[in-house]
C-alpha cells in the first residue's frame, strides 16, 4: 500500500495526463482551470486507498477516482454561480474569470465527462458504479436545494440540517470509497460497510468544518473566520444555540442573523459568545466525536487485516484533528 501523499501524487499525474478535450477552448478551458487550481483531492484518494484496502489494483480505480473528482468540481462551479462567489481556493471562480454562461456550460460538460470515465469498466461493474453514481449525484443536488431552501426559513431543525450536509458533502465521500471497494471485487456487505464509514466520516468532516469556520485559526484555516456567520448560514452551531438559549439571547441571535451590519467583527464576536454560552460548541464537538466513532464502528466487523483497518482509522483520526 502507498501513503496518502503517494496516492495524491499518483492521482495528480493521472489527472495531468488524461486526454480530456481541449476544443473549443471556451468550453474546455474553464474545466481544465478548475481541475488544476488545487483542493485536497480527498475523494479520489479515498477511492484509490479503498481499492488497495480490499486487495485490488488501485490503478484500476483511477478512472472512477477521476470521475468523482470531475463531478465534485462540477458541483463547485455551479455552487459558485448560485452563491455568486468571486473566489474558489484562492483563485477567481470560473464564472468570475470567464462569465456566467461559460460557467453553466462548462459545468454541464464536466458532468457529462464524469460519466464517460466509467466506460472502460466491464459491463457488470460499470452498471454498479453508474447506479451508485446516479444515486449520489441526485442526493448532492437535493442537498444543495435544501441548503438554498434553508436561507429563507427560520424553522430549520437539526435533523434537517444534518440531512442537508450528508447529502451535499458526505454521500460523495461514501460513494468514493464504495466505488474503490466495488472495483476491488469486495462483497456487497463490505462495500456497504465502507460506504457507511465514508458517510459518517464525511458528516464529521463537515461538522468539523462548521466549527473551524467560527473558531478556527484564520492563518491555518485558509479563509476568513466567521464566514458562515456573516452569511447568516443556519449551521449546527446556530440551530443548537437557538434551541438552548434563554428567550432574550435567542431573540438577539435571531436578530443578528437578519442583519448585515457595517461592523461585521462585532457581529461575529457576539454570535460566537452566544454559541459558547448556549453550549452549542460543546455539542458540536460531541457530535463530531460521535460520527467519527460511528464511522470507525462501521468497519469493525470487516474481515480485513488489522493493519489495513488501522490505515482507515488513522486516516479518520488525522482528518478529524485537522486545523484546515
Amino acid at each position: 500500500m502507498l501513503t496518502i501523499s503517494q496516492y495524491q501524487e499518483e492521482f495528480l499525474v493521472y489527472l495531468e495526463d488524461y486526454p480530456f478535450s481541449s476544443e473549443p477552448e471556451g468550453l474546455y478551458g474553464p474545466m481544465h482551470y478548475i481541475l488544476r487550481v488545487g483542493g485536497k483531492r480527498l475523494r479520489p484518494v479515498l477511492t484509490l486507498l479503498t481499492a488497495d484496502i480490499f486487495g485490488g489494483d488501485y490503478k484500476k480505480a483511477l478512472d472512477a477516482a477521476l470521475a468523482i473528482e470531475v463531478f465534485h468540481n462540477f458541483t463547485l462551479v455551479h455552487d459558485d454561480i448560485m452563491d455568486d462567489a468571486p473566489m474558489r481556493r484562492g483563485m477567481p471562480s470560473v464564472h468570475e474569470k470567464w462569465d456566467l454562461n461559460t460557467g453553466i456550460l462548462s459545468g454541464d460538460v464536466m458532468l457529462v465527462k464524469s460519466y464517460t470515465l466509467f466506460e472502460r469498466y466491464a459491463p457488470e461493474l460499470q452498471v454498479k458504479l453508474i447506479r451508485l453514481f446516479n444515486k449520489t449525484a441526485a442526493e448532492v443536488c437535493e442537498g444543495q436545494q435544501y441548503d438554498v431552501d434553508f436561507e429563507l426559513r427560520t424553522d430549520v431543525t437539526l435533523q434537517e440540517y444534518l440531512r442537508m450536509i450528508q447529502y451535499k458533502t458526505a454521500v460523495l465521500v461514501g460513494a468514493a470509497m464504495q466505488m474503490g471497494a466495488l472495483i476491488a471485487g469486495a462483497t456487497e456487505e463490505e462495500a456497504k460497510a465502507i460506504y457507511d464509514f465514508g458517510l459518517h466520516l464525511g458528516t464529521a468532516f463537515q461538522l468539523q468544518d462548521d466549527y473551524l469556520d467560527a473558531f478556527g485559526d484564520e492563518k491555518t484555516f485558509g479563509k476568513q473566520i466567521g464566514g458562515d456567520i456573516m452569511e447568516n448560514k443556519k449551521t449546527f452551531l446556530y440551530i443548537t444555540a437557538l434551541e438552548n438559549l434563554e428567550e432574550d439571547d435567542a431573540d438577539l441571535l435571531q436578530n443578528l442573523y437578519e442583519i448585515a451590519p457595517a461592523d461585521t467583527e462585532e457581529k461575529i464576536r457576539t454570535v460566537k459568545e452566544l454559541f459558547v454560552s448556549s453550549g452549542a460548541t460543546d455539542k458540536i464537538r460531541e457530535a463530531i466525536q460521535e460520527y467519527t466513532e460511528t464511522a470507525f464502528g462501521s468497519i469493525a466487523s470487516l474481515s480485513l487485516d488489522e493493519k489495513k483497518k488501522e490505515v482507515l482509522l488513522a486516516f479518520g483520526r488525522n482528518l478529524m484533528n485537522r486545523k484546515v
